[in-house]
């Protein structure tokens, strides 16, 4: 199967907005919602819960809004940079450029970041405090952490990522990147791990950019 390409439109008006209802709408109505529903290890991990996510930038920042409709919900950790794909999670994959690197970009559905850029996946340099406080995060759920809970849950969390932060300068013309987009839980009750783009590997791993889909800035 191709790679997928997603094209991502520019709304400059985004920076100007106070509140975040202001910013989802503005997605809402600019930004095609996509939808995260890639099995691709269905027979080990069958659960595929709802769950889609648009995005844009304002020249500066992209903006992120996951949702997601899940069985169980766990927000067990409250540190960024702990191992928050254990809980409800969503994730962002970017490499900004042909050298190689891509950076890892993981919420769980409180808004806990961990986040890294790396060559390969056995060298992570994790983001500095400063970086990650740079990365805005509002979450539907609230910011203190829970044990899983089963019901049915619908979730939301906007992010909001500084262009330059994984390097990215803006100049009016369309920039090409690749990337990935992840929904996972793999400490729930239903772990799953589902991706935008596929992705060809026996067991579930995301650190895989040779299958990530372009990303088009506009």
């Amino acid at each position: 199967m191709p790679d997928k390409t997603l094209f991502i439109p520019h709304i400059p008006e985004l920076d100007a907005c106070t509140q975040t209802e202001a910013a989802i709408a503005l997605l809402d109505a600019n930004a095609p919602r996509r939808i995260i529903n890639c099995a691709n290890w269905a027979e080990q991990h069958p659960y595929r819960p709802l769950s889609s996510f648009s995005v844009a930038h304002s020249g500066t920042a992209l903006y992120i809004d996951f949702f997601s409709r899940t069985n169980f919900l766990r927000a067990e950790v409250y540190e960024d940079l702990g191992p928050v794909s254990r809980d409800s999670c969503v994730e962002f994959f970017v490499q900004p450029r042909e050298d190689g690197e891509y950076w890892n970009f993981e919420f769980n559905c409180i808004g806990v970041l961990n986040a890294s850029h790396r060559m390969e996946r056995p060298a992570p340099t994790r983001l500095t405090p400063d970086e990650l406080a740079r990365v805005q995060r509002v979450p539907s759920c609230g910011t203190r952490p829970f044990c899983e809970l089963e019901g049915m849950f619908s979730w939301n969390l906007l992010v909001v990522i500084p262009l330059d932060l994984i390097g990215v300068h803006y100049e009016g013309k369309p920039v090409e990147m690749r990337g990935n987009f992840y929904k996972c839980a793999s400490a729930t009750s239903q772990p799953h791990y589902l991706s935008w783009n596929p992705i060809d590997t026996p067991e579930p791993d995301f650190h895989r950019p040779e299958f990530f889909g372009k990303l088009i800035l506009q």
